[in-house]
């Protein structure tokens, strides 16, 4: 007999239980990053049999990225399209998991995703989604953007926002460039310092938007709140 699909937790329930998860970060969308440190490599394998077990345990199981002493879990509920209760129930072992062999936290990763300005999401998604090989999950910026993600983990994320009003005068492509918090003010200045621009800081600081000399936008993202 089937198990019955975990309930999908709003945004605010997810915000709400990552205070209680230090080290636990937002990650694409519909998942929760952890980044470790491990005194050694053998203790990183050692933090990867750890939560292995535990994994096991609950029959529910993280994307694993083990990079000599750095080691990221990702946990999301496939079947359920994003996260559910058992994700932070086993970020919570990632992270005792990660004091038992004396790990430290890591801030969040960059991360890179490509952005198209559209009208219609609906309209176009499709085409990508079978061009790309890619699956669908629902956007968690403003404007309700629709991602695309690529199955085996390894392309960026494609997503797509709407555009109000409509413009034809410009690039539909840009680059979303996701650094940690307190990153962003040098790498804006290295930015403008290279010849770019600043053209909006309206959602900062969430993110701002950047243009090359010639116009072409970069967004320069973080994982803080946009300003009210």
């Amino acid at each position: 007999m089937s198990r019955p699909r975990p309930r999908l937790l709003s945004a605010e329930e997810v915000r709400r239980q990552l205070a209680d998860l230090p080290g636990a970060h937002p990650g694409r969308a519909g998942t929760l990053e952890v980044r470790l440190r491990a005194p050694s490599f053998a203790e990183a394998v050692r933090l990867v049999a750890l939560v292995a077990e535990d994994a096991e345990q609950m029959d529910h199981h993280p994307d694993v990225d083990l990079r000599w002493c750095d080691v990221t879990f990702t946990v999301s509920t496939h079947s359920a399209g994003g996260l559910t209760q058992l994700d932070i129930e086993l970020t919570h072992r990632v992270l005792e998991s990660g004091r038992l062999v004396d790990a430290t936290t890591l801030p969040a990763a960059e991360r890179l995703e490509i952005c198209l300005d559209v009208e219609d999401p609906a309209a176009v998604v499709g085409f990508w989604r079978a061009g790309l090989g890619y699956r669908e999950a629902g956007g968690d910026k403003s404007g309700g953007g629709v991602e695309l993600h690529d199955p085996a983990g390894r392309g960026p994320v494609l997503w797509f926002q709407v555009m109000d009003p409509p413009r034809r005068e410009r690039g539909r492509f840009h680059l979303d460039v996701y650094v940690p918090d307190d990153e962003a003010p040098d790498r804006i200045a290295a930015v403008v310092a290279a010849g770019g621009r600043l053209v909006d800081d309206a959602a900062a600081p969430s993110w701002w938007v950047l243009a090359d000399p010639e116009g072409n936008e970069l967004c320069l993202c973080t994982r803080a709140t946009p300003a009210a």
